[in-house]
Parts: structure tokens; sequence; C-alpha cells
């Protein structure tokens, strides 16, 4: 009955430390964040995404490199999704929500939309590609440590990131 009993106790308490341990989530290094907006065209867009910092690495040699698929954030792809049919950069987009990649290059970034939303960010599947377009890399107003989307009221969306900005135009 002892041994019962002890097994028992033995049992719980290593559950229990268990449980405890699995509930303790180890902090990430990329923040989640997320960026609403309604446009003026009443136009809901949503970018879900998680920020990478510069660390003194270069973008588009240490990290990003140019000419290379890069999942436009950290951790799992970044999503953007929308409330009804809007056209980006004037090609057609069907409402929904998409997963954002991008190829970064030194003078212009092709923004991609591709249609597995929830998907690890480095499980890139061309095939599943809606649109891609070519937009040009701007220059930040201020140095950015960390990944930064922003939305507007005219439809434009824009990430900065180190001393690079990146927009295109949802309508």
């Amino acid at each position: 009955m002892k041994k019962l009993i002890l097994f028992a106790l033995l049992t719980v308490s290593s559950l229990t430390a268990f449980n405890a341990s699995a509930q303790t989530a180890t902090p990430r290094p990329s923040p989640a964040d997320t960026v609403k907006a309604t446009t003026k065209n009443g136009v809901a867009i949503e970018v879900a995404y998680s920020q990478p910092a510069v660390k003194g690495r270069t973008i588009g040699t240490d990290i990003a490199p140019y000419g290379k698929v890069w999942r436009t954030g950290a951790n799992e792809a970044t999503t953007i999704s929308f409330n009804k049919n809007v056209t980006l950069e004037g090609k057609a987009l069907p409402a929904g929500k998409y997963s954002l990649y991008t190829i970064p290059g030194e003078k212009e970034w092709v923004i991609i939309i591709n249609k597995i939303a929830m998907q690890s960010g480095t499980q890139y599947t061309e095939s599943a590609d809606v649109m891609r377009v070519t937009v040009k890399t701007g220059k930040a107003d201020a140095f950015t440590e960390r990944l930064k989307f922003i939305i507007d009221a005219s439809g434009k969306v824009s990430f900065v990131w180190g001393d690079k900005k990146v927009s295109f135009v949802v309508k």
C-alpha cells in the first residue's frame, strides 16, 4: 500500500513539474506585432509579423540577402489580410489572408503575395504565389532597429528597417 501511495505521489509530482515547465514560455528574440488600419476607401488591412532587429548587421548581405526570397519578418511568415477585393500596385487581389514575402534589392524590392497564409517563414512555396510586384527601395527617415510596418489612410503600406523603406499601394 505504501508503495502504491509513493508511486502515486511521484507520478503527480512529475506531471505537475512537467506542466509547469511547459507553461513557461521562452521569450522570442523577435517580438510579434500586428498593425491594423482602415483606408479612406473602407479597406481594412492587417499585417501580422515578428520584428527582427538589425543588431549591427547589413541588410542585403548579412540579413535579408539581396536577390533571395525573404519572409519579411522573423519566426512565422508575415501575413497580410484585406476585408474586400483590392488592387495592390494596380493588380487585382481578392479579399483574404495571405503571407507576405519579399525579394530585397538595392534599388527595388519584389513584393510577393502568397496564398498559404499560415506557414513557417522558412517554408516558402513559389507555386502558391498569387502575385508579385516590384517597387522602389526608399531611404527611411531615421534608422529603425526593429522591422516596423505602417499603414496610412490612403492605402500606402510601408515597412521600415535599418535605413530602408519599402512601400506599396493598396486600393
